[in-house]
Order: C-alpha cells, then sequence, then structure tokens
C-alpha cells in the first residue's frame, strides 16, 4: 500500500467530499467504518424491517418482484433469497475498457457512502465487506460500457456485487484473481447477498460519481496549471501586462475570472507595466486568457455542489424508511445531476485545451511570436534549417485539441428509451462522466505539449542581449523544469518527455496556485 499521508476517511453519518474520495483513490488515506452501537443498530434496523416485510409477505420492488419492467411479476418467497445472484448474474454483460484502478476505487467509495445512510435495507455486513474491499486493495474488474445512467449503473455495478459475492474477477496485490481465491486466501466466507442487498449495490450511481470526483479533482488542477502555462507565455511571447490589471477586472467582476487575473498578476510579478509594450492589446488567446479560464473556476462551486450531494445521498430504489415502517419507491438512481455536471466540464476543460492550443501556434509561427525562431529551434544558424524544433509538437496539439472539441457533445440529450420501454428516460450521465475524463485526458496532453513549447520560449528569449530576470514564480517554474525537459537545440524525439510531462501532471507534480 502507499504510504497514507492524510488523515484516515471514515464512511458513516459524516459527509465525504471530493478530495475524500481522490485520497481513497489515490491509497493516500486508511479507510475507517463508523462502528458506534447506535450506528450499527441504524443500518441493522433497515434489513430487519424488511425481514418482517417478507414474513408478511409484502409487495416490495426487486424483493418479492422481478426487475424494471417485471416489476409486475410477483416472485414467490421460496424464490427471494435466489433473486440478487440472478440479477448481478444477467447483468454481467459490461464491455469495453476496465475502469483503472483509481477509478474502480472511486467506485466502491462512492457506493459504500451511499450505503452507509441506512435506507438501503442492507446488512452491516454488505457495508464491512465493501470497507474491507478498500482497506485491502481489492478491485473487482468493472467493463467501463454499458450503463445508460439510470437504473443506475446496474451493468458496471454488477461487477461489484459479484465479487463480493465470490464470483468474477478481481485485482490484489497487482494480480488478476478470481475472487473466490481472494476470499478464500483471506479466510473470508463469500457474502450470500439478502433481498434487496443486490438492487441497493447496483441500483444507484455510484460510477458515474465515482468518476465526477476524479474528474473534478484534475480539472481543478488544470485550471492553476493552464493560468501558469499562459503567464509564461506572456514572458514568451513578451505580452502586454496591462491585460491583467485589478482595476479591469473590478469593471467585471466575475469571482473566478478575477482569481485567474489575480493569479497573472502574481506569476508576473506585476502591478503596473514594467516593461517596454510592443503592441497594445495582445491576441485574444493572451489578452483574454482569464475570462477562458474564469468560465472553469466560477463553475468549479456548483460543480462540486452537484457532485458531492449526489456522493452524500441515498441514491438507490426503493428506499427503505425503517422508522416509519414504510418502503419508498422513487427514481433516485437518475444520474442527470452527474450528467449535468459532466456535460459542462468537458465543455469547459475543452476550452482550455482550445486556449492553450492558440498560445501554441503564436509561439511557433514567426510570424505572430515577435522574434522568436521559427518552431522554436534551438539550434545554430549553421543547422536552422535541418532542424524543426516543435513543428510536429504543434501538428499534435491540434488534433488532441480537435479531438476533445469533437467530444463536448453533451451526452445527456442521447437518452434512449430501453428496458421494455420501463427506462424510457434516462440520464446518460456515466457516458457523460466518461467523456469528461477522455476530454481531460486530451487537455492534459494539450497543456504538457504547450508548457514544454513555453519553457522552450522562456529559454530562447533570455538568450536574447535585452533579455529581463524572470518573475520569483515563474523563474522557479523554469529551474524546475530544466531537471527533466532540456532545451531543444537539435532536433529529438519528444515522446517520451510528453509523457513525463503528463505524469508529473498526474501527480500534480508542481506546486501552483491553489
Amino acid at each position: 500500500m502507499t504510504t497514507p499521508t492524510h488523515e484516515p476517511v471514515t464512511f458513516g453519518e459524516r459527509p465525504l467530499r471530493i478530495e475524500d474520495v481522490l485520497t481513497l483513490a489515490n491509497r493516500q488515506a486508511p479507510v475507517q467504518l463508523q462502528s458506534d452501537a447506535a450506528y450499527r443498530e441504524h443500518i441493522a434496523k433497515g434489513a430487519r424491517f424488511l425481514d418482517s416485510l417478507l414474513d408478511k409477505e409484502g409487495v416490495i420492488y426487486g424483493v418479492t418482484t422481478g426487475y424494471g419492467d417485471s416489476c409486475v411479476v410477483a416472485v414467490p418467497l421460496h424464490h427471494v433469497e435466489a433473486l440478487p445472484r440472478h440479477l448481478y448474474t444477467f447483468h454481467g454483460c459490461g464491455l469495453g475498457k476496465l475502469l483503472d484502478a483509481q477509478a474502480t476505487r472511486a467506485v466502491l467509495a462512492a457506493r459504500l457512502q451511499s450505503l452507509c445512510h441506512g435506507v438501503s435495507g442492507v446488512r452491516i455486513e454488505l457495508l464491512e465487506r465493501l470497507h474491507a474491499f478498500l482497506e485491502h486493495d481489492i478491485l473487482p474488474l468493472i467493463p467501463e460500457e454499458g450503463s445508460v445512467g439510470a437504473s443506475g449503473d446496474l451493468t458496471p455495478l454488477s461487477y461489484v456485487a459479484a465479487t463480493l459475492s465470490g464470483e468474477r474477477e478481481v485485482t490484489y496485490r497487482g494480480e488478476r484473481r478470481q475472487s473466490a481465491d481472494v476470499h478464500r486466501e483471506l479466510g473470508w466466507t463469500p457474502l450470500v447477498l439478502r433481498p434487496k442487498e443486490a438492487l441497493a449495490l447496483m441500483n444507484g450511481t455510484a460510477v458515474m460519481t465515482g468518476l465526477a470526483c476524479l474528474a473534478y479533482a484534475r480539472a481543478d488542477y488544470l485550471l492553476q496549471l493552464a493560468t501558469r502555462i499562459t503567464a509564461l507565455n506572456v514572458v514568451a511571447l513578451q505580452g502586454n501586462p496591462e491585460h491583467f490589471d485589478e482595476r479591469l477586472f473590478a469593471a467585471k467582476p466575475h469571482p473566478g475570472q478575477m482569481q485567474v487575473a489575480a493569479w497573472l498578476r502574481k506569476d508576473l510579478a506585476i502591478d503596473a507595466p514594467t516593461a517596454p509594450l510592443h503592441r497594445l492589446q495582445d491576441r485574444y488567446s493572451l489578452r483574454c486568457a482569464p475570462h477562458v479560464l474564469g468560465v472553469l473556476a466560477d463553475s468549479l462551486n456548483w460543480l462540486r455542489s452537484f457532485i458531492e450531494t449526489e456522493l452524500n445521498s441515498a441514491n438507490d430504489n426503493p428506499i427503505i424508511d425503517a422508522e416509519a415502517e414504510r418502503v419508498l419507491h422513487g427514481g433516485h438512481f437518475y444520474g442527470g445531476h452527474i450528467a449535468f455536471a459532466m456535460d459542462s466540464l468537458k465543455n469547459l476543460v475543452a476550452n482550455v485545451a482550445d486556449l492553450l492550443d492558440r498560445q501554441l501556434a503564436l509561439l511557433v509561427d514567426e510570424r505572430y511570436n515577435h522574434g522568436l525562431p521559427s518552431n522554436l529551434s534551438g539550434a545554430p544558424a549553421d543547422r536552422a534549417m535541418i532542424n524543426h524544433g516543435f513543428k510536429a509538437v504543434q501538428i499534435g496539439t491540434s488534433a488532441w485539441t480537435a479531438e476533445a472539441l469533437k467530444n463536448t457533445m453533451p451526452a445527456s440529450v442521447f437518452s434512449r428509451s430501453t428496458e421494455c420501454h420501463n427506462q424510457d428516460k434516462v440520464s446518460m450521465g456515466t457516458i457523460a462522466a466518461r467523456d469528461a475524463i477522455r476530454v481531460l485526458e486530451l487537455t492534459e496532453q494539450v497543456a504538457a505539449a504547450t508548457l514544454l513549447a513555453a519553457n522552450q520560449g522562456v529559454w530562447l528569449r533570455g538568450r536574447a542581449e535585452d533579455a529581463r530576470a524572470l518573475p520569483p514564480s515563474l523563474a522557479a517554474m523554469h529551474e524546475e523544469l530544466a531537471k527533466d525537459f532540456p532545451p531543444v537545440i537539435e532536433d529529438r524525439a519528444l515522446e517520451g518527455e510528453l509523457r513525463l510531462c503528463l505524469q508529473r501532471i498526474a501527480e500534480q507534480h508542481w506546486r501552483l496556485h491553489a
């Protein structure tokens, strides 16, 4: 296990934040389950209430009836115990790539947090086993495709239900194993899921919500990184710092926009212009950077609200109110808020890709880069004609940006009536979350390329006779980048360095503005 660097994350009555899910996904914190007697009794009461209804032969969706459109089909009591296994078995049809370890941990955390509300009718033993999976890093192999995001993430979450029951495959200690073998090795008895427990595990929004937590954290860091890259490009392109004047932004006071402008002023160490201006107004990709990045900055708060409300909700069906002895049939599995949040996020992030792509296009073009060499090549004059510097990197960046922009089509408007028209309006939230992750991947590639190019531009500018000292934060960043990314003088293949830069971004290696 990765050495914990954070306080334990406790599942129970306390709400979780996105950051809690992130620390668990990265194996940076121990995991705990609330264990006081009052809480355990609160959980047990729901399961007992369900048992009492079975004794009275009460009609409960998914417990004494079939699933979905089959809710009108009564299940005799002697078949009720077999129903949960049938549910996760026939949903074992996921396809596509497997969720990675980080995403799988986030999914387990999101599902456990929802069930901890005590209104899902599950036993404390189920919560303990989910907790143990997180604690021991036993990760179900979950195909990422097959969910329409209402009736929850049924197909992907069936892999959680099945592996808790000792079926299908998991990764454990870095190896792909049969779940039954891991249970046997640890001395555990696989769970036999009680009535409602498979439904409680599967009929919810844990996959889209777990992915949304990861997407949010990546976007938050990307915002800061894009601001730092912009500052480097202002230096490399000898931009006009007056574009970020505090008085200017007081006239249009969107808080996030003002924050980005403040970060730029800090990075550039300016309270007023200190260098001769080369032009009155820079092109929009520099001048309007706070306005582009500010939309993302201003949106993060409401995105957090949508994601954390979903994370800290009971989002299965039916809801079991043991106190009032009622079974409430509804549609809390519907992932509309996450779908909208992720459709919005991918739009916001793709605009960051487009901004940085335009900055890179200025950097490599002699017509617009104000004296830098063509394609940012550092080759001496006698070899300049055979060296092409960042030419291909700019082409690649254009491709990644185009793909990011293409993926901004909202998934939530592609609702499909399915399952015998029972699920006739669905959220597509999981597809939206997967799209958002893909747009983030592409935009991080754009950021990596533009960061290396900006750093090259700053190095080239520093060789000029009239070069000025870099502001402190940019000087520190330039020096740190130089350890891994030396200047491009003679052409070299940059794939390895781009991949290393992406790794640094994934690790949130550079301390930026937060």
